[in-house]
């Protein structure tokens, strides 16, 4: 059994409120009252990429949900289209926890973006969002701008955290601090002026994106 699939059976065993099962590879089943039962594959994958996500959807019958286990996994936005489009839920180990007892394993999506995703696509002055990778939008606005937003939910974000998201992603025109109680530090401020973008946080990135 690999590590990633002990790792979850024994964080469901803990939790107690469900009852996993291991059923083979790299897949669970995760049984709550009064909840639909979830298939689940637990993967070690640091990058989870179109390819990937098909390979499981493929392979696992009846898959509910694709969780990557690796807290440093990253989802490319082609794979979370796919799985989207084929009712199939992805995420963190925590966003399957909660997935599981809500009931909606197969519409859930990563819990640390869904709020700011949401939020960019309900916002009047935004008209299109291509998501690139879970965390990086390419936004167009109504005054016919385009915007790259790469964003960090950590509470403080460091001038570290920008460098290295701006060396994994390419250059943003903005990095947004999507922890509502974030501030981030004046570090990482000066590290995204000497890069070329700017860090901020939901009120200032509103009233940019409304700038006509």
């Amino acid at each position: 059994m690999n590590w990633q699939v002990k790792y979850a059976l024994a964080n469901f065993a803990k939790e107690g409120r469900s009852r996993a099962e291991h059923l083979g590879g790299e897949v669970i089943r995760i049984v709550t009252e009064d909840r639909p039962d979830v298939v689940a594959a637990i993967t070690a994958a640091a990058n989870v990429d179109e390819a990937t996500a098909v390979d499981y959807r493929n392979s696992v019958e009846g898959l509910d949900f694709l969780c990557g286990y690796r807290a440093e996994c990253v989802w490319e936005g082609e794979a979370i289209r796919f799985l989207e489009e084929n009712r199939v839920g992805w995420g963190s180990f925590g966003t399957l926890g909660s997935a599981v007892l809500d009931g909606n394993a197969n519409s859930a999506q990563h819990k640390v973006y869904k709020f700011s995703d949401r939020l960019l696509r309900q916002y009047g002055p935004v008209v299109t969002v291509d998501r690139e990778f879970d965390r990086i939008h390419r936004v167009t606005l109504r005054n016919g701008e385009e915007l790259r937003i790469g964003m960090i939910a950590d509470y403080e974000p460091t001038a570290d955290q920008v460098r290295t998201l701006w060396d994994r992603f390419g250059p943003v025109d903005i990095i947004w601090n999507i922890n509502p109680n974030g501030t981030p530090q004046p570090e990482a401020n000066e590290a995204g002026r000497e890069l070329g973008c700017e860090v901020m946080l939901w009120n200032e990135l509103r009233e940019r994106l409304a700038r006509e």
